[in-house]
């Protein structure tokens, strides 16, 4: 499989564009295409006057993005002051993107167009992941996707995103792993190992701050302007918006909820935010009372009706600690906005929310600014397109300098 299929490179149709053109073109074609993500829609007048870039470079830039595919005119809008105009919009054809996603009790891989819709998707649950298995998973998995696909889907590839949480290995107690197996993890280059079997380039990335990417590409992350973005999972994380763009932070870790403090402790080192509103907390919580708890992983968006008290108290548990945490990070960065999602039931995500606001009013926020909580919107998805998210970041977006100083691995061909 590996090497049939190749994205076209160091031509004038490349698709990222980079291999020849100076900067400030390739600066400009990525801010329209930023633009135009941001707002759906845009006429080459609006695109000039927010760029504030003349409107003959705007139309040459506009035209030669068309031509490539990347944008498409809407109809015509009339009725309006001055000549009729003519919007345009990302073409959902003009990229894709493959996003895998490795957890605590699963694995996601996902093709994605340039708009974020997803055209397949493939899942599998285990016990807690292994190289190996990561890797078998991977190779059946790209074959699968890459079946019957037209010729020109596949040259639009843009690459492979991997979406994991950063030093497995750490945490062979809270996976639920023999410790022999989860050090495999400290020897893995994971995104090396996958490079060998993949045919387009190959990027890594924490899982939450690539979900963090996902709502501020797909989301409703563009409506604001900063923002702290919580993802609960098997372990709770975060990610950092600052004026639009994602922040990674000088190690990309930038916005790590998980492990901050939760908490002085007692007789011994304070917990993390992870050891106490991680769903990995509720699965044992479920297990402690001799109940089954697979339905978390295998129906992440349908829980049933029946977890009871379990979940009640595991909701209130999860939006004190969530509050000090929320508090202490905004009096750090002052974000006005807290996004909050998780691999959850939209309805847990609501009583979270609505739990949090509440835990929220009881701690003491003299000296803080206003800020808002807000649901998420893409749910137990947000990983798995957040790794695809990061190939069209990587070619299409202003964030490129910020999230991608190296080369990522192609593959050998």
């Amino acid at each position: 499989m590996a090497g049939a299929v190749r994205t076209i490179r160091g031509r004038s149709d490349d698709l990222s564009r980079g291999t020849n053109q100076s900067g400030v073109r390739l600066y400009n074609e990525r801010l329209v295409l930023s633009l135009v993500r941001r707002h759906g829609s845009l006429p080459k007048a609006d695109i000039a006057r927010m760029t504030g870039l003349s409107p003959q470079t705007i139309s040459i830039i506009a035209n030669q993005l068309e031509h490539d595919g990347l944008l498409r005119r809407e109809a015509v809008v009339r009725g309006r002051v001055g000549q009729p105009s003519v919007p345009y919009s990302l073409n959902p054809e003009g990229a894709y993107s493959v996003g895998l996603k490795i957890g605590r009790r699963s694995v996601d891989l996902s093709l994605i167009n340039f708009t974020g819709q997803v055209q397949r998707f493939l899942h599998q649950t285990y016990a807690y992941p292994t190289p190996a298995g990561i890797r078998e998973f991977t190779q059946a998995g790209l074959a699968e996707l890459q079946s019957g696909l037209p010729a020109e889907t596949l040259r639009r590839v843009t690459g492979l995103g991997i979406a994991s949480p950063y030093e497995m290995w750490t945490w062979p107690e809270e996976i639920g792993a023999p410790r022999e197996d989860i050090d495999v993890w400290r020897e893995t280059d994971i995104r090396a190992d996958l490079a060998q079997i993949c045919p387009w380039p190959v990027y890594f990335y924490n899982d939450i701050t690539a979900a963090c990417a996902a709502e501020l590409m797909f989301g409703r992350g563009a409506e604001y302007v900063d923002y702290l973005y919580v993802f609960i999972g098997s372990f709770i994380g975060g990610g950092l918006v600052f004026n639009g763009h994602l922040f990674p932070g000088r190690t990309n870790n930038a916005g790590a909820l998980g492990s901050m403090p939760a908490g002085l402790g007692q007789g011994g080192k304070a917990p993390q935010l992870m050891n106490v509103a991680s769903i990995y907390v509720l699965e044992r919580e479920l297990i402690r009372q001799g109940r089954r708890a697979e339905v978390l992983w295998q129906s992440p968006d349908d829980w049933g009706d029946d977890l009871g008290p379990a979940l009640d108290n595991w909701i209130v548990q999860v939006a004190d600690y969530l509050a000090h945490a929320i508090l202490s990070s905004v009096a750090v960065i002052d974000v006005e906005t807290v996004v909050i999602d998780g691999a959850f039931p939209a309805s847990v995500r609501s009583r979270i929310i609505e739990a949090t606001r509440a835990a929220l009013l009881m701690v003491n926020q003299q000296g803080l600014s206003a800020f808002s909580l807000v649901e998420g919107t893409l749910g137990t998805s947000a990983r798995a397109l957040g790794g695809a998210a990061i190939p069209l970041l990587a070619n299409f977006t202003q964030d490129r300098e910020v999230l991608f100083k190296d080369n990522p691995f192609s593959a050998r061909r």
